[in-house]
């Protein structure tokens, strides 16, 4: 698989919160912390995601913030 995303973080299925049309998806990163994406209950079946499978977090956006205290 190649994408022109540059921020692809790889790491295993933690947990899937399935609802009826939507699932949340917990994703471990390889590099700690978590990282949660929400996308539609189809996708987590045509993907086959389970708890446990090797995955990559792609974020593609077009602005990021940055915030002090």
């Amino acid at each position: 698989m190649k994408l022109s995303a540059r921020n692809q973080l790889p790491g295993k299925v933690k947990k899937i919160d399935i609802g009826v049309i939507n699932a949340e998806v917990v994703i471990a990163l390889d590099s700690g912390g978590e990282i949660t994406s929400v996308i539609t209950k189809k996708a987590v079946e045509n993907l086959g995601l389970t708890v446990g499978k090797k995955v990559y977090a792609v974020v593609k956006s077009t602005e990021v913030m940055v915030a002090i205290d």
